[in-house]
This record gives C-alpha cells, structure tokens and sequence, in this order.
C-alpha cells in the first residue's frame, strides 16, 4: 500500500499540467460551452460543503460520467466520506454508506433470501448495494469472500443471487476508502479488484489556508454538515444525455496509439513487476473524453490523456523488487513513461 509519499511533487505535476484543477486549461476552441458550466457550477455547488478537495470532487465527476468507480486513500478526517455524500446529493443520486468489517458476509451487502410465512415462499430482500453512490468505508477490512462479492457488482452492475439476476439503478458508483496508516486487521485488496476501480486519489491533510477556511465555514454550526445548501444540478436523465455528448467525443487515432504506448509500457518497463490491462486502457480512453467534455471541447488532446493517466494507472501497476527496495513509487514510474513517451501532435 502507498502512502501519501507516493504522489507527485509539485514539481513534476507542473511539468505534466496537472498541479491543481484549475491548472489544467487546455486550448480551446468551446464546442460544449453549456455542458462545461453546467459542470463548473455543479464543482462550485459541493465547494460550499467540501474545502479544499477540489480535484477529488473533479475526479469523482469524471469516474461518475465514464461510469467508472473510483478508490480514495487517506488518513481519516480529511472529508472522504463528506466527499461522497455531498456529490450524491448534488447529482440528486440516492447514497448508502457500509462499513467494511472482518465479521461482514456477502449477504450483508449484496441481500438474502426471507421466507414470507403467509405465502409459504422466499423473497429476496435486496442490500445496501441497491443504491446509486455506494461508499464503502475501509474495503481492505473485510476478508477475500466479502470482497469478492464485489466483482460482479463493480463490473457488471447486476447481482446474481439463486439464478435471478437483480440488475442496479443507474447511475450507480463505488467510491471505497482506505486507510494507509493502520494494517493490523486488514487484507490487501486482490488485483482483480483492484483493476475495477477507474481511479485511485492519494489524499492529503488541506494546506493552513485551506484548514483556516473550513474552521471559518463552520464555526457557527454544530452537528453534521447541513447539504440542503448544496442545490442538485444533475439527475439520471440529463446525466445520460452528457453520456451521449461524451461518447461523440472525437479521439483522433494517434491518440489511441498514445494511449496504446503509455499502456504497452507498462508491461515493458523493467521497474515494474506487473503492468496495466486492457480494461485500464479503456478508463484512459473514456476518463479523457469526459475531460475534453469537461473542457468545452469536442476533441481529446494529449494533455486530457496526461492528467488522466496517473491516478488510473497508478493502483493497476506493481513495482519489482529492486524498484521497491531502492524506495522508488509507482507515480515515479508512471511520471517517467509519461516523459519517455513521444506526444503526438
């Protein structure tokens, strides 16, 4: 498990345009002038609740939209589960929260069958994984047969159960939390799971300005934060309407050949004991989309594959021993493939 070392200095973030949200300014011109505000307004919307989480709440748009799940690590109290509930709110999505524990059984979050005396029949009463945003506080809790009761569910978005299936409501996202600190009582997360998340975020503590604005924000109220002042700004129907203005997207085929070749290298580069799979190229290819749409334009660019790359790549990819042991990170590697690769023009 990486710790927040693993993130790139600021630095190397400024070499790749990607120090902050509102770094990232590729050209123009705005071909999605509405769709862009719309989702400029929905950022602003969670900026009332969440201080100082703006990239998480920009990647966790991107993930929604691309229909990807997304994998947040983190010490606690730095709003990752704040984080999710008020983008459930926001995107007007019905939120469930359950907590990751060693004792948890399948059946616990994917539902179970109830015998109904009165009919004389088994009904099946559906879980908690029946929902739109899903949080799923500390996932490496729970042992390899809970977490394997996920698979299905991340992937495919349906739940079989004694031969029915049981499809999910759309929209419908994971968004676990982990934390990197404490590893007494954990399991580490199978690579089949791992490779179902579209991202991994590495959070940080927020900076002094940033921590002064969140006391300021709430130093007249008690209780848990109030989301009603959060206005909800996307629902099921326009949101599939953006879906299908993202699929029109236009991806040129030298950037799929960009694509191909950060990938392929992955599984070349002799840092690296495992590379990505196809399902990562595929995250890249939508997540970039989604950020040429988030960006006013009806075309990708290099600088969407950049910003992307690292945060879908980064929990896919294993390190090799001696990579390991010269303290080297996974971010290190994919911010020099990234380098090495040429861009195309």
């Amino acid at each position: 498990m990486e710790n927040k070392d693993d993130q790139f200095n600021e630095e190397e973030k400024t070499e790749l345009g990607q120090e902050s949200p509102s770094a990232y300014q590729p050209p123009r011109p705005v071909v999605f002038e509405r769709e862009m505000l719309l989702i400029q307004q929905l950022k602003d919307e969670c900026a009332k609740v969440i201080i100082g989480q703006e990239e998480v709440i920009e990647k966790m748009l991107v993930c929604i939209l691309a229909e990807g799940h997304i994998l947040l690590e983190g010490v606690p109290g730095i709003a990752k589960t704040l984080s999710a509930r008020t983008m459930a709110h926001a995107i007007a999505a019905e939120f469930n929260r359950i907590q990751f524990t060693p004792d948890l059984m399948p059946a616990d979050i994917l539902g179970t069958t109830i015998f109904d005396m009165k009919k004389a029949t088994f009904n099946f009463k559906k879980g908690p994984i029946f929902s739109n945003v899903i949080l799923i506080d500390e996932i490496n809790r729970a042992p390899a047969k809970t977490q394997a009761a996920l698979f299905e569910v991340m992937e495919e978005k349906q739940v079989s159960f004694d031969g029915v299936t049981y499809d999910l409501s759309y929209p419908f996202m994971v968004i676990a939390t982990q934390n990197p600190i404490e590893q007494e009582g954990t399991y580490r997360l199978p690579e089949a799971q791992l490779d179902r998340f579209m991202m991994k975020i590495v959070l940080d503590y927020p900076n002094a300005k940033e921590e002064v604005d969140i006391l300021h924000r709430f130093k007249n109220q008690m209780g848990k934060p109030d989301l009603s002042i959060v206005k909800p700004l996307l629902n099921a129907k326009n949101m599939k309407e953006l879906q299908s203005k993202i699929a029109k997207v236009t991806i040129e085929d030298n950037m799929l050949d960009y694509i191909t070749a950060i990938v392929q290298e992955t599984r070349n580069n002799s840092r690296l004991y495992l590379g990505a799979s196809p399902r990562a190229s595929l995250a890249i290819l939508r997540a970039s989309k989604v950020m040429a749409l988030m960006s006013g334009r009806d075309f990708v660019i290099p600088d969407d594959i950049q910003y992307v790359v690292p945060d879908i790549l980064n929990h896919r990819v294993i390190l090799n021993p001696d990579a390991e042991m010269a303290g080297e990170t996974t971010h290190q590697v994919l911010h020099d493939i990234i380098k090495e690769i040429e861009v195309p023009r």
